[in-house]
């Protein structure tokens, strides 16, 4: 498990570059004995489907093989494996694949894998997947859940804003429009706005990931533009709503992606948690009952020293395997 972990996290895949790793992930799985099949969604990026011969796949353990960039240096200590992907959610996948080989040593096989691209941006392995037959039951969503089952997440809402300004000389001020203070006024209304709660989500919460504006200190900026991402508790549409509200024409809105909050399936003696990041569980409907888990910690997620704890994953794979047996029962 944790040396499988090492060698996916050398193999850089961030999203829209999946191929190499895929084709990896694939011979692993028709080495363990999967029937593996691809699903194409771009050129050079597709999905995995592995299932036990013979067997239906009424659980389906499904996360997904990009990461966000850069690329991290790959190394271990006692207690933690470091680089891109560890928790976030290679270690999750090689976990899995441990819970399968022991749920097949215990003789149970109704159960299949589901390895998708592009979660870490649009979705689109998974949107695509949704779209195939299938005979299951239950999806385990794996994200870093610290091996707790998620009973909900939020939504999200990603948007782009610009404002068009008056480029004049910086001596001058009074001859130009700014464009950042203008895109200023309207972040810092939205950072104001509450966007609302929920009894079991918790407050909803607006961020600004990207801000760009001006050419130079001596030139009053004649545009400016910023994408900002809401962790929603409402619909999409709500959201909009809000949003165009508080624009209120000042500044171009241009909505990128929006999800519903989600409320997903647990099982009776299992810890649970919320969760306040996106996955792919709203677009895996046809597979069944969502539910979410994972070793790992979303806090390691994205950064600089993405680490997983190896007691996690081995406390991961137990937990996996117990899911899907009481999920069969």
């Amino acid at each position: 498990m944790f040396e499988l972990t090492k060698r996916l996290m050398a193999i850089p895949s961030v999203s829209g570059s999946e191929g190499e790793v895929g084709r990896v992930i694939g011979d692993e799985l028709a080495a363990r004995g999967y029937r593996v099949e691809r699903q194409q969604v771009e050129t050079e990026r597709f999905n995995l489907i592995a299932r036990n011969p013979g067997a239906p796949s009424t659980v389906v353990f499904c996360t997904h093989i990009d990461t966000v960039p850069p690329a991290l240096p790959v190394s271990e200590d006692e207690t933690f494996l470091y680089g891109r992907g560890a928790c976030d959610t290679k270690g999750i996948l090689a976990t899995m694949l441990e819970a399968g080989d022991r749920l097949r040593q215990s003789g149970v096989s109704s159960f299949g894998y589901l390895f998708v691209v592009g979660e870490e941006t649009d979705g689109a392995g998974a949107r695509a997947a949704n779209t195939l037959p299938w005979d299951s039951r239950y999806v385990i969503v794996g994200e870093p859940t610290e091996n707790k089952l998620a009973r909900a997440q939020k939504g999200t809402f990603v948007a782009n804003l610009a404002v068009k300004g008056r480029a004049a000389h910086s001596g001058y001020p009074e001859y130009g429009v700014s464009a950042i203070l203008g895109l200023w006024e309207v972040l810092s209304d939205c950072l104001k706005t509450d966007w609302g709660a929920d009894p079991v989500l918790g407050p909803a919460s607006f961020n600004v990931g990207v801000f760009q504006g001006g050419e130079r200190a001596n030139i009053v900026p004649g545009r400016a533009s910023a994408s900002v991402m809401i962790r929603t508790v409402e619909s999409p549409a709500q959201t909009r709503d809000r949003i165009e509200r508080i624009v209120a024409g000042r500044a171009s809105l241009e909505v990128v992606a929006g999800a519903d909050p989600q409320f997903l399936h647990v099982v009776e003696g299992f810890e649970t948690t919320v969760v306040s990041f996106g996955s792919d569980a709203p677009y895996l409907g046809n597979l069944g009952k969502p539910l979410m888990l994972g070793p790992g910690s979303i806090l390691d997620a994205h950064t600089a020293s993405e680490k997983i704890r190896k007691d996690d994953m081995i406390e991961g794979a137990a937990l996996y395997e117990r899911l899907t047996k009481t999920l069969l029962a």
